[in-house]
């Protein structure tokens, strides 16, 4: 069984110049750290988010793991596109359709079909589209709380505050709103452009998207607009995702 790691952090937010304490609950899944974080309600209902969401996580990882041959993706990574819509798992189905769309919209920069034809991906939407899931099962009218799953964050209820990666500015995101960062100072060149194959040389850049209901399409957009770079991205969102805004992050020197 894995450990739950029990920790607090402070978070302001917006009551004149309270502060007040968030008590957070952490674990590892889906080869990340997932937290649930709460405040102004009691524990029990914070412990009962952190089951919701723990068991959430565990199924979209039974479910959609591209490392493990028994998952539903790579037993349905032969099919089309269409028949693994008709025959996957209803509740991840829209999963596997913003991939699909998202791959069609950026031409086949964005695809999770990759690793070449019979495979299937969704690594770079998966993530977001758990904490969606998580946060539709957890109770709203108890407290504040946030979902986080890797950086991939959205606020159930309540007003949360968090610092944009590498940089001093702040998000201040509220009840459904959600962001997600992709940049490769922790991991390496890990994201590529489908399209040619090829790593994606952006080391001292970062992108974080945020979206006013979807922690899904903010992670998936994340990783297009950074395979796609600043000017075609924000050419992107503005046609396909407007609702969207991003944040761009240089750090350290210009490549």
């Amino acid at each position: 069984m894995r450990r739950i790691v029990f920790a607090f952090a402070a978070f302001m937010f917006s009551l004149g110049c309270s502060e007040q304490r968030a008590e957070r609950l952490e674990w590892t899944t889906m080869g990340t750290v997932a937290a649930v974080q709460f405040k102004g309600g009691d524990s029990d209902a914070g412990r009962e988010a952190v089951g919701a969401a723990r068991e959430t996580f565990r199924e979209v990882e039974k479910l959609l793991n591209a490392h493990d041959p028994d998952s539903e993706l790579n037993r349905l990574a032969k099919f089309p596109d269409e028949e693994i819509l008709r025959r996957c798992d209803p509740e991840v189905r829209d999963c596997y359709a913003a991939a699909f769309r998202l791959r069609d919209l950026t031409g086949g920069r964005f695809d999770p079909r990759w690793r070449g034809p019979g495979t299937l991906d969704l690594g770079a939407i998966a993530k977001g589209f758990a904490v969606d899931l998580a946060c539709e099962k957890i109770y709203a009218g108890k407290g504040e709380t946030l979902v986080d799953l890797g950086g991939n964050l959205k606020a159930v209820s309540g007003r949360w505050r968090t610092l944009v990666a590498k940089t001093a500015q702040t998000l201040v995101l509220t009840g459904g709103m959600a962001c997600a960062t992709s940049a490769e100072y922790f991991r390496g060149s890990h994201i590529r452009d489908a399209k040619s194959g090829a790593p994606v040389k952006r080391s001292r850049h970062s992108v974080t998207v945020v979206h006013p209901s979807s922690a899904m399409l903010a992670d998936g957009l994340s990783t297009v607009m950074f395979i796609l770079g600043r000017e075609r991205g924000e050419d992107f969102l503005r046609r396909f995702h407007p609702e969207a805004r991003a944040i761009w992050s240089q750090h350290d020197e210009t490549p």
